[in-house]
């Protein structure tokens, strides 16, 4: 979503209120508000790319479709140690993004996803997943198979696969040192 130039607004809510003194004294303090609020998350975003700039691992997630700064970070956070996890598999159960069973007696079925674990890195996963089935420009093996599954199982359902996914593939690259490939053949080799 594009930014509106803080006098724009203004100016616009000038021309609204411009026959109503008494509504135009309660907005000055809230545009006043905004403008400070705007800065503030100005200064924030700057010390975030600070610090992801200079962490390696961060970096290399970033290689992936759909990871940002923000998404980067969060998982650098919330794996903390990556040895913790017994293989990179576990990392989606961790964060909630398998389904939940339902088991009685005779009955065993599978639900929706468990949501256990840290709600904050799902909600990270899912959003980077969703960045780049439906606003990533480029094409890779992992979207494809994204898809395929958007063809035939919904859309929502792929993207919570495709989050389970990168939660994986985030996890190895940081385990191997490595960077995201593109293409099936420069990940086999």
């Amino acid at each position: 979503m594009r930014a509106i130039p803080t006098g724009l607004v203004k100016a616009r809510i000038n021309e609204f209120v411009e026959n109503l003194p008494d509504l135009a004294a309660l907005i000055e303090p809230l545009l006043i508000v905004r403008r400070v609020l705007r800065e503030q998350l100005g200064i924030l975003h700057r010390r975030v790319l600070a610090v992801v700039r200079d962490d390696e691992v961060c970096r290399r997630l970033m290689t992936m479709p759909g990871v940002g700064p923000v998404v980067a970070l969060t998982s650098r956070v919330t794996v903390d140690v990556p040895a913790r996890f017994r293989n990179s598999k576990a990392v989606g159960a961790v964060f909630g993004l398998t389904p939940a069973k339902h088991q009685s007696g005779e009955r065993d079925r599978s639900g929706a996803i468990s949501r256990c674990g840290d709600q904050m890195m799902r909600v990270m996963l899912y959003e980077a997943a969703q960045s780049m089935l439906v606003r990533a420009v480029k094409w890779s093996w992992l979207k494809a198979w994204a898809m395929k599954i958007a063809r035939h199982r919904g859309m929502k359902k792929a993207i919570v696969a495709l989050a389970r996914r990168l939660a994986v593939i985030m996890h190895r690259i940081w385990v191997d040192g490595t960077d995201f490939q593109w293409t099936r053949k420069a990940a086999a080799a």
